[in-house]
């Protein structure tokens, strides 16, 4: 057996052993990563807003 075919057997036997989520997870889990993905970047966006504000106000007149 050559190297290649050995390694594409060990491989789909690995891939059976993994416990995939369900259709439902994944969605949940999805959903998760893009709320926190926005609630990040509404809050850097939020700082990046005040310190602007604050730079035009004392440092560039």
């Amino acid at each position: 057996m050559n190297v290649v075919t050995k390694f594409i057997k060990e491989a789909q036997d690995e891939l059976r052993k993994v416990n995939w989520p369900s259709r439902e997870q994944a969605i949940n889990y999805t959903l998760i990563v893009i709320g926190v993905s926005i609630a990040v970047a509404l809050f850097l966006g939020g700082l990046d807003y005040f310190f602007e504000g604050l730079l035009k106000t004392f440092i560039i007149k």
